[in-house]
């Protein structure tokens, strides 16, 4: 099935092929995509709307997250995240644990390569997600990382995080397979707050460089 101009566009920001602060220009993304002007022009619209792009004077650029956003993104994240793997500790199927597990093992071959390693952990969290089997907090999720994509960096790239997330990914699979939902969830926040806690420590690093 062919992709449609908000699809298109969106999974360009999502790869970083778009980052923050960058100008999307209607004719460019038309012919770049294949598309005509005016489902562009409607994707972007509604990409407007949905605060993944920002006015700076006429033009529209990719947004970015300020301290405070950045925060109210982790926190919701966070919660539903947690949200999801409990559930998927009760209604996953050991199939479901089994490729989560089966990713894990995969991205110890990854380590060192953040992109990778970036690439591979939304599809974990995706897989916990579906494991959920819940649709509608799927869909709320979807939402979430949407936004994440808005991150210019991944806290992967930090030294030793690749390692740490793996070790963090094991404790989440381990809960979800023991059917233990306290745990998962616990897990899986943890898991969250030390990736926002690195990339806190590392943009007041790049601030003081830029300083």
């Amino acid at each position: 099935m062919q992709k449609d101009a908000y699809t298109l566009i969106l999974e360009a920001i999502d790869a970083g092929t778009y980052r923050p602060g960058d100008r999307l220009v209607e004719s460019e993304l038309a012919e770049r995509f294949g598309v005509s002007r005016t489902p562009v022009r409607e994707a972007l619209q509604r990409l407007e709307t949905q605060s993944m792009l920002a006015r700076d004077g006429r033009s529209l650029i990719v947004a970015s997250l300020d301290h405070n956003q950045l925060a109210e993104l982790y926190t919701v994240r966070a919660e539903l995240e947690a949200l999801a793997a409990r559930l998927a500790a009760k209604h996953a199927a050991p199939e479901e644990v089994r490729v989560l597990q089966d990713m894990i093992d995969e991205d110890r071959n990854q380590l060192g390569d953040p992109i990778a390693m970036s690439r591979s952990n939304k599809l974990f969290h995706r897989q916990i997600h579906l494991a959920s089997h819940n649709r509608y907090l799927v869909q709320q999720l979807d939402l979430v990382h949407r936004s994440m994509a808005l991150l210019a960096t991944t806290s992967l790239a930090a030294e030793g995080r690749g390692t740490a997330a793996l070790k963090e990914h094991q404790a989440i699979v381990d809960a979800i397979r023991e059917q233990d939902e306290d745990g998962a969830a616990a897990a899986l926040r943890r898991h969250i707050s030390e990736a926002f806690v690195t990339r806190l420590k590392s943009d007041a690093a790049k601030s003081r460089i830029d300083y």
